[in-house]
């Protein structure tokens, strides 16, 4: 990893549109679905679905600094989920779609507190995004690597993927790969 290269690690509901958005981002340079937050080692996406293990379903973004700043990729996460739905987003429910920001350092634990103060004075409910440090990461299984982009037709995919998307496409056209 270069001096520029950075990682964030987000976790907003499932984590296949998380990660099909992220995947469009100029200076994103890789992003991996997995697990992270929990008590067990090696979990699986049918133990994380247990609501069992602690883990949440996270994108981990490896990024370059230099064409995307974290605080950007902060405001494109928030605009992806509700940060305040509590262990859910919409229909999936349980601890693993709980919404997270786990953070590497000090200035991305002060640009995400930040960011969640000035985005409460926009809405009346609490956000209630949890703040960690990051922990052990563990990638999921291949077949949820990059799922929207595999699997368009799928009805989770067209049904609440697709419009998700198309929001995040109008919003940040300006970052967004050709």
């Amino acid at each position: 990893m270069s001096s520029t290269t950075q990682v964030a690690t987000f976790g907003g509901g499932c984590f296949w549109c998380i990660d099909a958005a992220f995947r469009r981002v100029n200076g994103v340079l890789t992003v991996s679905s997995g697990y992270t937050g929990g008590e067990t080692n090696n979990p699986t996406y049918d133990s994380v679905c247990s609501g069992t293990t602690g883990h949440a379903e996270v994108v981990k973004i490896e990024f370059d600094a230099t064409v995307v700043s974290f605080e950007t990729l902060l405001a494109m996460f928030f605009t992806l989920h509700d940060a305040t739905q509590l262990n859910r987003q919409g229909n999936d429910i349980g601890t693993q779609y709980r919404s997270v920001v786990y953070y590497r350092d000090e200035a991305q634990l002060k640009q995400t507190n930040e960011m969640i103060a000035q985005l409460q004075s926009h809405v009346a409910e609490p956000i209630v995004t949890e703040v960690s440090p990051a922990t052990t990461y563990y990638p999921a299984e291949h077949y949820h690597q990059d799922y929207y982009n595999e699997n368009p037709q799928q009805g989770y995919c067209s049904i609440l993927i697709a419009p998700k998307l198309h929001k995040f496409e109008t919003v940040f056209k300006e970052f967004l790969a050709d």
